[in-house]
């Protein structure tokens, strides 16, 4: 399932790094002036975060301890992103602004729980 997770950020940093208003595939709800007024490092964060967490799942599937490593990034990033939005006003709606972001933690700290679980049980070594 945290593979899929993964997979599915990656999509979706995908569809954000690559949405273009003159083709039309900006949804009616995106905020298209605050996404180009976003800095290039933000998205750079994102894709160090949604990388890291699939890299961190794949790490699991192939019982390697890196995967505590990854997903510490992949949590690291998170909070840089969501700090970020939060304090420049990016996130609109109560399912946009408290929902989600509480939602994408959530999954980051149990992949970090999980992790750390899995060593201590020697099930990554």
């Amino acid at each position: 399932m945290l593979v899929l997770w993964g997979l599915f950020g990656c999509l979706v940093f995908y569809a954000h790094a690559t949405l273009a208003p003159q083709r039309g595939d900006v949804p009616s709800f995106w905020n298209w002036e605050y996404y180009q007024a976003v800095p290039r490092w933000f998205l750079v964060d994102y894709a160090i975060g949604v990388g890291a967490s699939l890299l961190g799942s794949l790490a699991m599937l192939r019982r390697s301890r890196k995967a505590n490593l990854l997903y510490v990034v992949s949590l690291a990033a998170v909070i840089v992103q969501f700090g970020y939005l939060f304090a420049t006003g990016g996130l609109s709606g109560p399912v946009q602004a408290l929902v989600i972001p509480a939602f994408i933690l959530s999954v980051a700290i149990f992949q970090i729980w999980l992790a750390g679980m899995a060593t201590r049980r020697g099930w990554l070594r």
